[in-house]
This record gives C-alpha cells, sequence and structure tokens, in this order.
C-alpha cells in the first residue's frame, strides 16, 4: 500500500508533463528556424504538425515553443520589413502630402474671382429688396427694430 502511494505521487509529479520525445525537433527556435532554408521550415512545420496532433501535455516546453515559434514568429512573411528610421520618413511624407494638398487647395481657391452676389453692395441691395417686399415680417429683415445685418456676410 505504501508502495503504490510512491507510485502515485511518482505519477502525479511535475514530471508527467515532460515530453516522452528525448530530443526537441528544433531546439532554441529563436535563433535556427529563421536561418533555415524554406524548404527545411517546411519540413519542421510539418514534423511539428505532427507532434501537436499527440497529447499536448505529453509534448515538452522546447517543442511547444518552437510550434509557437513557427507559427507566429517572426520569420519569412512575418519578418519586420522596416528599417530604423522609416516613420520619421513616413511622418515626413504624410506631413509634405498635407502641406503640398492645402497649398494647391489655397491657390485654387484665391485665384477664383467671388462671384458678384458676394460683394458688399449686391448684399445691401438685397436688404433693401427683402425691405420693400416685407419678407421674413416676423423675424427677418423686413420686422420692426430689427438691427442685425441681414443678408450682409463678411466680405
Amino acid at each position: 500500500m505504501l508502495r503504490n502511494a510512491a507510485v502515485r505521487a511518482a505519477q502525479f509529479s511535475g514530471r508527467r508533463f515532460q515530453s516522452t520525445t528525448v530530443n526537441p525537433v528544433l531546439a532554441h527556435a529563436e535563433q535556427t528556424f529563421g536561418k533555415l532554408p524554406e524548404t527545411a521550415q517546411r519540413e519542421e512545420i510539418n514534423r511539428l504538425g505532427e507532434i501537436m496532433k499527440a497529447d499536448w501535455h505529453k509534448v515538452s516546453i522546447e517543442d511547444k515553443r518552437a510550434i509557437f515559434y513557427a507559427t507566429y514568429g517572426p520569420h519569412s512573411r512575418r519578418r519586420v520589413r522596416g528599417k530604423p528610421g522609416d516613420n520619421w520618413k513616413v511622418f515626413i511624407g504624410v506631413v509634405g502630402t498635407i502641406a503640398v494638398s492645402l497649398t494647391i487647395s489655397t491657390l485654387l481657391r484665391n485665384s477664383i474671382p467671388k462671384p458678384r452676389t458676394m460683394t458688399k453692395e449686391w448684399q445691401e441691395a438685397s436688404n433693401e429688396y427683402a425691405r420693400e417686399r416685407n419678407i421674413n415680417p416676423i423675424s427677418g429683415v423686413s420686422s420692426e427694430g430689427y438691427k442685425g445685418k441681414g443678408f450682409v456676410q463678411n466680405v
């Protein structure tokens, strides 16, 4: 009975989670996987896929790390392609593009003459026309005691 208790204690210790394989498929995956040629990487991914089909509790920590790195690590197409200083280039490019677009927009807007209805004389004449015709007699230009500008805008 005491022997059975010792066997059960050994079974439930941390040793049961160790891998059944002696050698991990890809030791130090972070350093070695990215240096492998494309075909060797595919072979390693296939081998790791076979390991993943096994009982997950029996897979070693190194194999789990290799599987995670092969799946999500920064290699091949997942590699960071930018270089140091690229963020500043993008920022300067965006600011420059906005500045050029604002300059072109301002130049185009100022090069077109204002319509004749936007002159101060025309707008004052519109006020007189509204008073003669009694347009908006409750709260507009033709109301009693009106003190606003009417149709005159900032010209």
